[in-house]
């Protein structure tokens, strides 16, 4: 009977270390405001299973898609206080806590794909350093993919044919005068109010990349899209200082690798996917897709490097251009 005690007890035991041992697993909480199926969320949910991977499980990222803890501006301001632990935020809402980030969101700033990921991992870096005095850690950039216009009014091939037109951008100075040198009207407007806002005709038309309009379903409340391709988008990877600092060096360094794994990973499932979901937003039969020429927007946006060179940097852009 002492033995059968004995042996309960043991056993007892056990299971309270496994439960302690289950409870002193390391949670960081990542938000992002994409869909899960969009290729940001895609690359959110690798980096979740590489770190759970490489730190056999005792590090857990849990992942919470399509605004559940709040808008892009919630999550910065999250991160900044330490109430969120991680997030993929896009460079035009950082670049209002960090102006020179802003640089990345200028109309044609890349002669392509491999001269964003040069610029981005070098001169990106360079400029998310100073985000650390104000409580963020920027791990890299993954890719939110190339803008275009959609819109409800009439088909545009050219600047003079967006005379007017509302069209939704993020509340970014470098967006509202791009916008404007184009000869359209910028509506300042959160992500999440997009889509009735194109419904009920509160703006006529936005601009986004192929994997939103197809996840978000923008194609079905607009009727024309126009292939402007006139910004790319980077999606930074952040951590808050104050998750950081809980974290021993090991643990850190478990981060630092599968976030540089997920990134590559993330760029070439974006890239990959794109032309797919134009090949979906055609087939639908619900939106015209227009191929347009991109050298008479990129000549009418010129106006706007002269309004914010002093603000980004002459210095990253000439950086940025080297590297093409």
């Amino acid at each position: 009977m002492k033995i059968l005690r004995c042996l309960v007890m043991v056993f007892a035991l056990v299971c309270m270390l496994g439960a302690a041992s289950v409870q002193a697993k390391t949670v960081l909480k990542l938000g992002h405001i994409a869909e899960p199926v969009h290729p940001y969320g895609q690359g959110a949910t690798k980096f979740a299973e590489l770190v759970t991977q490489k730190s056999g499980g005792e590090i857990v990222v849990e992942v919470f898609p399509s605004s559940q803890l709040g808008s892009q501006k919630d999550l910065v301001e999250g991160l900044v206080f330490g109430t969120v632990d991680m997030a993929l935020v896009g460079t035009a809402v950082l670049g209002q806590f960090q102006p020179q980030i802003s640089i990345f969101d200028l109309p044609f700033l890349f002669a392509n794909r491999d001269h964003a990921y040069k610029s981005l991992d070098s001169v990106g870096m360079k400029i998310g350093k100073q985000l650390e005095p104000k409580g963020i850690k920027l791990l890299g950039y993954m890719e939110n993919g190339i803008r275009h216009l959609t819109n409800n009014v009439r088909p545009v091939n050219t600047p003079e044919e967006m005379k007017d037109l509302k069209v939704r951008v993020m509340n970014n100075k470098v967006f509202i005068e791009m916008m404007k040198s184009l000869g359209a009207s910028p509506t300042p407007m959160a992500f999440s109010e997009l889509y009735s806002a194109m419904q009920q005709g509160i703006v006529d038309g936005q601009e986004n990349p192929s994997a939103h309009i197809w996840t978000k379903r923008f194609f079905e409340v607009q009727k024309y899209a126009s292939k402007t391709a006139h910004a790319y988008s980077p999606e930074p990877v952040l951590i808050s200082m104050a998750a950081w600092s809980r974290l021993d060096k090991d643990q850190q360094n478990i981060i630092l690798e599968s976030a540089k794994e997920a990134i590559a990973w993330q760029r070439k499932f974006s890239a990959e996917k794109d032309q797919a979901y134009w090949n979906k937003i055609q087939a639908s039969g619900k939106i015209s897709v227009i191929e347009v020429d991109r050298s008479v927007f990129k000549e009418a946006t010129k106006p706007v490097y002269a309004k914010f060179a002093s603000l980004v940097g002459q210095d990253n852009l000439d950086a940025i251009e080297a590297l093409q």
